[in-house]
């Protein structure tokens, strides 16, 4: 065999912290994907969510801290080959937050599909946040209009379908709805 095969180029956290401030990217199993600034409804939808995200735990006065993008969150303690920036990110357990961002898997983890990046968000980022312990996962998809709600603590894998017109659960709380229908969109 000749030396002359391509070879795959393996990242690790360091390089995915020595990147450059302005630079949105995540570390996905050793590979850096580049990530587009957001639309302007994207922004709208995730101002929306963390906003009512915000005042649903800070009423509970629990644990839980909400976190929008840009956060680095190493959902493997002792795996240095990914780092996400989910766009949304509920963390409960005050032990896995550092300086950095989050090390472990959140609890709740809301995503808003770019046209750019749908195939991450409904495939491979799926995967990894149910190995990593996600207990729960939202896609939300603006050009779609829809909201795919896992539950991934469940022992049977478990996924449901909702509109921009629906008020939605949130499965890992007990009186926590989400209305998507007061986002105006």
């Amino acid at each position: 065999m000749s030396e002359a095969l391509a070879r795959t180029n393996i990242y690790t956290e360091e390089d995915y912290y020595n990147l450059p401030e302005n630079v949105r990217a995540e570390l996905i199993d050793g590979q850096i994907y580049y990530m587009a600034a957001p639309s302007r409804i994207h922004q709208e939808i995730l101002m929306f969510l963390s906003n009512t995200i915000f005042n649903y735990l800070n009423s509970k006065k629990g644990p839980c801290k909400v976190y929008p993008a840009p956060f680095a969150v190493k959902l493997f303690s002792e795996d240095d080959r990914n780092v996400v920036e989910p766009d949304i990110s509920v963390i409960c357990d005050p032990n896995k937050l550092t300086d950095r961002g989050c090390t472990g898997a959140p609890d709740w983890i809301v995503e808003i599909v770019s046209p750019s990046n749908s195939s991450q968000d409904y495939v491979r980022k799926l995967n990894l946040y149910m190995d990593a312990g996600v207990r729960e996962y939202w896609i939300v998809d603006p050009l779609s209009m829809k909201i795919f709600v896992y539950h991934l603590e469940e022992t049977d894998f478990k996924a449901d379908s909702y509109t921009f017109q629906d008020k939605i659960k949130v499965n890992i709380y007990d009186d926590l709805w989400i209305d998507f229908k007061a986002l105006g969109l």
